[in-house]
């Protein structure tokens, strides 16, 4: 069977003949399905701000649409990271603060208020992921009255390290030496 990992070995590696399942919970994967809307969101709000706030009807805020983008960007590369705790909590604040910019804009005079409607419903629902993932992801502390276990009398010989030795001590000499 081929694998695609293969390709990138050097020649002393080992071969991957199968894989298994992937070790990834399903609050990973949303956690990087989010990290990755969000850098893809703050590249949009970066490089094409007007076109947002054209979008939206509220010309005039494209140095907030490029902060806003910067803060997506950043808040979706710490989701993608170890600590994606912190970047979806990131997130979760950035929902509010998209929210408030959004509400702002929701004036009588703004012709593209159903529009500004539409982004704040989407706006909700993805602050509800959000707000998931990072409650899903948060570190797991064992309880305060949980007893540590401490293992100080453990050799990793499943029978003790005398039954090791005795095991060592009765293979002949020569198969040790690599004689037959």
């Amino acid at each position: 069977m081929f694998h695609f990992s293969n390709i990138v070995r050097t020649k002393g590696d080992p071969k991957i003949v199968e894989s298994g399942p992937s070790l990834k919970r399903p609050e990973d994967q949303l956690a990087r399905a989010l990290g990755w809307f969000s850098i893809g969101l703050g590249v949009v709000e970066f490089f094409a701000p007007r076109r947002v706030t054209e979008t939206l009807g509220m010309e005039g805020h494209e140095t907030l649409v490029r902060a806003f983008g910067v803060r997506e960007i950043l808040s979706g590369i710490m989701s993608l990271s170890v600590d994606k705790n912190a970047g979806l909590w990131a997130r979760v604040g950035g929902d509010g603060l998209d929210a408030a910019a959004l509400l702002s804009g929701l004036t009588s005079d703004n012709p593209r208020k159903g529009n500004i409607a539409l982004a704040l419903l989407m706006v909700g629902g993805i602050a509800m992921l959000d707000y998931r993932a990072a409650q899903d992801t948060k570190p797991r502390r064992p309880p305060r009255d949980a007893r540590r276990k401490l293992y100080p009398n453990r050799s990793g010989f499943p029978k003790g390290i005398e039954s090791a030795r005795s095991k060592a001590r009765q293979i002949p000499s020569h198969a040790a030496a690599g004689q037959s």
